[in-house]
């Protein structure tokens, strides 16, 4: 693979984003290393929190987020996916594939042994977050899912993401913060607007983030069906607490809580809810889903 890394001079000066970068090589089955960054912030020994974003986006989605679970005394863990941030960036869209982005995400787990883990998974990072999680049942202890879901090839597409995945296969300019900008129900600022495009200094960078729509397995045949229904299947066994705060002013997956909180066993009886928040609801509603995450697990 020919990979690109993005200097570090983007991501100077960044509003509300103090976190020092934290960096590890990762592998997966069929690549060389490549290098994953993440945000390690709060008590070494804190309970940990896995924060997972998802497309175009980046751990900047998390600022908000990170202050108030660390004040809590959490140990918070937000790792850029290979594509995105200031982690490694593949060239080719062939590249990436769903079983790599899960392999590279559990190398990071198991390196860094992380144990007792709340799971934040938004957007891809819960495609990426629940397969993990099924598949390392042992490290997870909670999981908490923001507007997303674990497709499996057995239910029907909305109209609205066959959209998204044509325009992100077919457009000549992918702007990573005009389209979160989009997708929310608050002002994005110009300035948070250029901290989402700091990753991406030119067209070239775009690969993983253009890649992921046409990843989403819809069609039976699609070679991640298999393992995502393995993972499926052992949610629908999963007793330990899982919670939905989803945005209701999302279009794609505003309703995707509903499959999840009738399948899994965890579900029964916790506080989930719908917000006024976009697709991007960490960018619209972060503190409140901080303060939300904190009060669960009092």
């Amino acid at each position: 693979m020919d990979v690109l890394r993005t200097p570090e001079s983007r991501f100077a000066d960044l509003p509300d984003y103090p976190f020092a970068p934290h960096y590890l090589d990762v592998a997966a089955s069929d690549t060389e290393p490549v290098r994953m960054h993440y945000l390690d912030e709060g008590p070494s020994d804190g309970p940990p929190v896995l924060l997972l974003h998802g497309e175009p986006t980046w751990s900047y989605l998390y600022r908000t987020m990170i202050p108030p679970l660390v004040d809590a005394g959490h140990r918070v863990l937000a790792p850029d996916l290979i594509g995105f941030g200031r982690s490694d960036k593949p060239t080719r869209r062939e590249d990436y594939t769903y079983l790599r982005h899960v392999e590279w995400v559990t190398a990071w787990l198991e390196h860094l042994d992380l144990r007792d883990v709340t799971l934040f998974g938004q957007d891809w990072g819960s495609l990426i977050g629940l397969r993990v999680a099924a598949e390392q049942e042992e490290r997870f202890s909670r999981i908490m899912i923001g507007n997303g879901f674990l497709p499996t090839a057995d239910r029907g597409t909305p109209a609205a993401f066959r959209i998204w995945r044509a325009f992100a296969r077919y457009t000549p300019v992918f702007p990573a913060g005009r389209l979160v900008a989009t997708a929310t129900v608050t002002k994005v600022g110009s300035a948070v607007r250029a901290a989402y495009d700091a990753p991406y200094p030119s067209a070239k960078y775009q690969a993983g983030a253009r890649a992921f729509p046409a990843l989403v397995p819809t069609d039976p045949d699609d070679p991640a069906v298999p393992a995502n229904r393995a993972a499926w299947a052992r949610l629908g066994r999963w007793e330990k607490p899982f919670l939905c705060v989803f945005g209701a002013d999302d279009p794609i997956l505003g309703k995707a809580d509903c499959p999840l909180i009738a399948h899994v066993p965890g579900a029964a009886g916790q506080p989930h809810a719908r917000i006024r928040a976009g697709h991007f609801l960490q960018e619209d509603a972060g503190p409140e889903l901080a303060q939300r995450l904190i009060a669960w697990e009092a």
